[in-house]
Order: C-alpha cells, then sequence, then structure tokens
C-alpha cells in the first residue's frame, strides 16, 4: 500500500466535513433564512474550496495537497475564531460592516454558526497537518 492509498480515507473525512459545513452554511441562509455578516461571508469563502480541493485529492490520493488546502483553513480558523471571541465579548465591536455580534442561532446552549465553523475548521487544519506529516515521513 503506497502512501496515496494510505491518505484517502483522511482526505475523504476531510472532504465530508467541509462538505457539512457548507451545506449547513447554505441551510441557514437558504432554509432557515438567517442573513450572514460579513465575517460569515469570509468564513464561506475560506470553507466553499475546501470541499472540491479535497474532494480531487481524496479521488486522486494527492498528499501534497495540504499546501493548497492549511491556508485556506487557517485563514478560516482566524475568522471564525475572531467572530467567535466578538460574540462572547459583550464589549466588542465588529471591525467590519454587519451584524457580527449578533447571534442568530444557537444549537445545544452553547454552539453559534461561528463556532460550528471554528470546529470544522480546526478538525480540517489538524488532518492536513497530520497529512503533511505523512507526506515528510515523520
Amino acid at each position: 500500500m503506497d502512501a496515496s492509498d494510505r491518505v484517502r480515507p483522511l482526505l475523504a473525512a476531510l472532504t465530508v466535513v467541509a462538505g457539512v459545513a457548507t451545506a449547513g452554511s447554505l441551510y441557514f441562509s437558504e432554509v432557515l433564512g438567517l442573513v450572514p455578516c460579513d465575517l460569515c461571508w469570509y468564513q464561506r469563502i475560506f470553507m466553499y474550496p475546501l470541499v472540491v480541493v479535497l474532494g480531487v485529492a481524496a479521488i486522486d490520493g494527492r498528499t501534497r495537497v495540504y499546501r493548497t488546502a492549511l491556508p485556506l483553513s487557517l485563514g478560516g480558523v482566524a475568522v471564525s475564531a475572531y467572530h467567535t471571541y466578538i460574540q462572547l465579548t459583550p464589549a466588542a465591536t465588529c471591525t467590519v460592516d454587519g451584524a457580527c455580534t449578533a447571534i442568530l442561532w444557537q444549537g445545544f446552549g452553547v454552539f453559534t454558526i461561528p463556532r460550528l465553523a471554528l470546529v470544522a475548521f480546526t478538525l480540517i487544519s489538524v488532518g492536513l497537518v497530520g497529512l503533511a506529516l505523512v507526506d515528510r515521513g515523520v
């Protein structure tokens, strides 16, 4: 079994995470009618391409996809962490236009949309770091 066969399940799992996050964001806006704030749009910009990039890599077994996908996922971690921070800090103000401090949805009393995005971006980032380690033979 070569390296590409070993990483395909990981790449498939990361693709599923990105796909669920993408479907979830579309569900919140298109089905529930929640209007995404500016930071939510930036998170979407980082997440949506990951579905395609990771999906193609999973099919091809490309171990070096982390070079393309990791900057996207880390950018998403940064934006969603900042978005989570301003939602948790009552005195915080959003540095971009839009109602970024508003909590439009909350699940299980703890999850908000930016927190769900943070979980997804973190899972993808950790998986990609693992993939980088495999690629480098560590």
